[in-house]
């Protein structure tokens, strides 16, 4: 991530109206080509959300029924998608795109979405966050159209308490999902658990089946993201809870990041290796340790708007600028303006703290 020191002072974010007509505020922004905010962070990670529908029902996620149906019609297509991420690309310093949902499998066309996205911005680094339902009959097509990388959520190895938290009994075709894509060449594959107080025990069950089966695992702190609004700060399970679990078993030695500006802090386990390198788990602990200061993501909903922060709801809409006939050099513009109000935080620690309306299956990963 690229830092730009501005002097400014904090400052919360400047939501647009709604059905406003203007873009946001840029009121002192300087001249600079990229996602700028005004704490002086630079956004080159993109998450653009496909899809709201998901073949599983985590309950940190989404509610037993699924979240509310976003009309066809109201979805980004694939070629506005595309143009999106070559917006984003090559106007505005984005250096990697992960699609995400819901469930980015759940679009019957995402092999388009990729492909297409892969021809507007040639060499860019395409990857999905999924939970691997489906993946063995899809892997090879989404890797012939550009698919470069793959995560894969998986809380747990126990099928019981998979079911359990999930609401689903579809460990096995998780596990096949994974499977296929080693084979398709996607390593290192990466695989992102939540931790919760319900499948702690499991944790070391699942790192040991991470390092048996070459995958790169990383654990994250449950944040109040979920969409029946039952977090509480005091029933998370905070990383040195999880770290206490894992050092019965395994010898971790603390290693930092890969990049200072990761979200994940790595350690090492000793005695392991994988794809002949030295074994690793990764814990972003989004909560206790928070790494707002060097957020580098800006994030796109599957109904087209900007979304500079998982915790703040000012959206700004490009899919209205899309479909109206804007040119690209407008559409930037509302994006660096959106940007541009990116709050410094996720202000979980404040008195008057409130979780986003939207829930994280409705954001997008």
């Amino acid at each position: 991530m690229t830092a730009v020191n501005l002097g400014l002072p904090l400052r919360a974010a400047l939501p647009q109206a709604p059905g406003s007509t203007a873009p946001p505020s840029m009121e002192g922004r300087p001249e600079h080509s990229g996602l700028l905010d005004r704490f002086g962070r630079v956004a080159r990670d993109l998450r653009v959300s496909v899809t709201e529908k998901c073949s599983l029902r985590c309950t940190y996620c989404m509610p037993a029924e699924g979240l509310p149906a976003i009309p066809r019609d109201d979805l980004l297509s694939a070629r506005e998608i595309a143009r999106l991420v070559a917006i984003g690309v090559r106007d505005l310093g984005v250096r990697e795109v992960r699609f995400t949902g819901g469930e980015p499998l759940m679009r019957a066309d995402l092999a388009e979405i990729i492909g297409l996205s892969a021809a507007a911005a040639p060499g860019i680094d395409l990857s999905i966050t999924t939970n691997g339902i489906g993946l063995d009959h899809r892997i090879h097509a989404l890797v012939e159209a550009g698919l470069t990388r793959v995560n894969v959520s998986l809380d747990t190895v126990d099928r019981e308490h998979f079911a359990r938290l999930t609401r689903r009994d579809r460990l096995p075709a998780v596990l096949a999902g994974i499977r296929a894509a080693h084979e398709a060449g996607m390593t290192p594959l990466k695989l992102n658990a939540v931790m919760m107080r319900d499948t702690l025990a499991d944790a070391p069950d699942l790192l040991a089946w991470a390092l048996e089966n070459g995958c790169r695992l990383r654990f994250i702190e449950q944040m109040p993201l979920d969409a029946d609004r039952s977090w509480m700060r005091e029933n998370m399970v905070p990383a040195e809870e999880l770290l206490a679990v894992l050092g019965e078993r395994f010898t971790l030695v603390e290693a930092g990041r890969d990049d200072p500006h990761a979200p994940a802090e790595e350690w090492r386990v000793e005695g392991w290796t994988v794809n002949g390198a030295p074994a690793t788990v990764g814990i972003i602990a989004s909560v206790t340790r928070s790494f707002c200061a060097a957020c580098d993501r800006t994030r796109v909903t599957a109904e087209g708007t900007v979304r500079s922060c998982l915790f703040g709801d000012d959206e700004t809409d490009l899919r209205g600028l899309l479909r109206g006939g804007a040119d690209d050099t407008e559409i930037a513009h509302w994006w660096r303006a959106a940007m541009w109000g990116k709050q410094s935080g996720h202000g979980m620690d404040a008195a008057g703290f409130a979780p986003p309306v939207r829930s994280m299956g409705a954001i997008g990963g």
